[in-house]
């Protein structure tokens, strides 16, 4: 029960890394204050808060971290796993593409950021932005992506810098290609998904992708008090990809 009374707010909670984030959190004894796009949670947790919204939307976000006063009071905890890939050539990419691609990933954390770190106690928070491997290395097609993702990462660390001060640690977990709904179907849209599949675990030198479980590990560690000293990191978890 690492986690036994904290406060807790998890964007991009409805699937994938954000909802293993949450179970991880609720089983460590968080209060949880979830968000995502989907209308409503694919498991009933009655002691959760789950406002399906928006983050691009500022009156959302204002929205969100009002609820948060009412339902938490204080937050001292916040996990930005939301996100948007759109995979494209550079030169094909639609300027509203790459516009979504940027407030989705990075904007959008801005705003969570602005709006809820006023909520943070007098004895400090942590912030823990889920970002990837791509924030750190190209990818023919994955420009834009890559930009909004190394562009949170550079949030991230300047937001540690600037609240040092109010003890409001900002982290990020930066994972390799994870086993999630979004991923599976990506692969199931190839001609030879198993095959397409093996390449990709074959460019790992742990020779397989990740779960949600695993980068929740890192999430939690980084939102607890066991990692107290660490501030503007990013940790990979990735399977030794960016090792390379």
């Amino acid at each position: 029960m690492r986690l036994q009374n904290v406060n807790a707010v998890i964007t991009g909670a409805s699937s994938g890394i954000g909802q293993a984030v949450a179970s991880h959190f609720r089983r460590e004894g968080a209060n949880l204050l979830l968000t995502g796009r989907r209308p409503e949670l694919p498991e009933d947790h009655p002691d959760d808060l789950y406002l399906p919204g928006d983050l691009n939307d500022e009156p959302f976000v204002s929205e969100l971290a009002a609820r948060a006063a009412d339902h938490l009071g204080e937050v001292e905890v916040v996990v930005l796993c939301h996100g948007f890939q759109a995979s494209s050539p550079l030169t094909d990419m639609t300027y509203d593409d790459a516009r979504e691609v940027l407030d989705s990933n990075l904007l959008s954390a801005f705003l969570v950021m602005k709006h809820l770190m006023p909520l943070a106690p007098e004895s400090g928070a942590s912030i823990v932005c889920v970002s990837s491997r791509l924030g750190m290395v190209g990818m023919p097609n994955q420009t834009m992506y890559s930009a909004a993702k190394g562009g949170l990462i550079a949030l991230a660390r300047g937001a540690a810098v600037e609240w040092a001060a109010r003890n409001i640690r900002v982290n990020v977990v930066a994972p390799g290609l994870t086993v999630t709904p979004v991923i599976e179907a990506s692969f199931q849209r190839r001609p030879d998904p198993a095959a397409y599949r093996r390449t990709k675990e074959e460019s790992i030198p742990l020779g397989r992708l990740a779960t949600p479980e695993e980068v929740a590990d890192a999430v939690l560690f980084l939102a607890c008090p066991e990692s107290s000293y660490i501030t503007g990191a990013v940790l990979p978890v990735d399977g030794g990809y960016t090792a390379f």
